[in-house]
């Protein structure tokens, strides 16, 4: 038994000595993921900032949030900016903070009515009424394409969907930004880790 114990043991400490040394990875990965997601949005929104503010505000057609104006170029400044900051590894536990409000806000003002899938899916525990019907349209489009179109052709890099835009990219989003809140910018690839290191002691 005992020599079962430290045979655990033994490999617990070699496990713990290898994530030691390449335990940087994690945090660089979930950064470099979340580089373009971030980009992209912040980017797209200031590119076209009049038509944003007024999704922004528009109870009818957008979001119906207070003060669009203030609300838009901060949703779009922090998506931008944190892309940059979480490229370069630089407050990233405090670029997660606001990252995370963007993705709460999203989560609750575009997707939440549209359920948990992204993608539509027909069966299975998040599907509801609404992606079922999708499927049916989906189909329905694709018996069209088939008789009418090159069906293989258009579907030779990838099958046809339909963007349900629920609220699972939001999540995944939130959680990866939450993981980074609790375990930083990660070693020697982040601004953080040099400027702790050679100030903070």
């Amino acid at each position: 038994m005992a020599a079962i114990i430290n045979l655990i043991n033994w490999a617990q400490d070699l496990l713990e000595k290898i994530l030691e040394s390449v335990g940087f990875i994690g945090p660089l990965l979930l950064r470099l993921y979340l580089v373009p997601i971030f980009w992209i949005a912040g980017t797209k929104k200031i590119g076209s900032m009049e038509s944003t503010i007024e999704w922004f505000g528009n109870p009818d057609w957008g979001l119906g949030l207070p003060f669009p104006t203030l609300m838009a170029w901060m949703a779009s400044l922090t998506e931008a900016g944190g892309a940059i900051l979480l490229l370069f590894g630089l407050g990233v536990r405090w670029i997660s903070i606001p990252l995370m409000a963007t993705m709460v806000v999203a989560a609750l003002t575009v997707h939440l009515q549209n359920g948990w899938l992204a993608i539509a899916e027909g069966a299975g525990f998040f599907a509801t009424e609404r992606t079922v019907g999708a499927i049916d349209r989906l189909d329905r489009a694709k018996d069209i394409l088939k008789e009418h179109g090159n069906y293989s052709w258009l579907t030779e890099n990838g099958s046809l969907v339909i963007l349900n835009n629920g609220i699972e990219f939001a999540a995944t989003y939130f959680i990866m930004l939450l993981a980074l809140l609790v375990i930083g910018a990660g070693k020697y690839a982040s601004l953080d880790y040099c400027i702790a290191k050679k100030f903070r002691h």
